[in-house]
């Protein structure tokens, strides 16, 4: 368990296979499937998979990638938070997810705000991006707050709708 990151009150670290039941749910969850897509995973053999191919390999290609964050409090997994390398951007995109039961606690600020400043410092990457899907006024919030510039709305491959488009640098 490979920790990256400690806040206040969350921890950020590696995501592992042993985490499939909680990618399980927070993929499935209808915030993550509204805002930022269906992954297709339907059981914890596909959601270990995901967590292999996706998220460790994006440790191994990157160095980075999205960490498991969870409640320094009780170890509480209650979302993803970090770094995505994505098709169409040229540089690395923050990104953040969390399960329904942990909204309106300030998480997503908190988690995001740490990893911009990781970013920045420890890894050394000047700028960085951020998309949402264009209803999703609560996650432009929290992008304008951790210091984000709305540069207007983009269209990304792979991606079936138009996205808003952040920077920071």
């Amino acid at each position: 368990m490979g920790i990256v990151l400690e806040t206040e009150r969350l921890i950020l670290r590696d995501v592992e296979a042993t985490d499939a039941p909680f990618i399980l749910e927070l993929l499935n969850s209808p915030g993550f499937l509204e805002n930022i897509g269906d992954r297709g995973v339907r059981t914890e053999d596909e959601a270990r998979a995901y967590i292999v191919e996706r998220i460790i390999g994006s440790y191994r290609e990157h160095g980075f990638g999205m960490w498991l964050t969870v409640q320094r409090l009780d170890d509480t997994p209650v979302g993803l938070a970090g770094l995505v390398r994505r098709e169409g951007l040229d540089m690395p995109d923050v990104g953040y997810a969390f399960a329904p039961r942990a909204w309106g606690r300030g998480y997503a600020q908190e988690a995001a705000g740490a990893v911009l400043a990781h970013a920045r410092g420890a890894l050394g990457i000047p700028q960085l991006a951020a998309i949402t899907s264009l209803e999703n006024f609560a996650s432009m919030a929290v992008l304008r707050k951790i210091g984000f510039t709305y540069q207007g709305v983009i269209q990304l491959p792979g991606i079936e709708r138009e996205s808003t488009y952040f920077t920071a640098g």
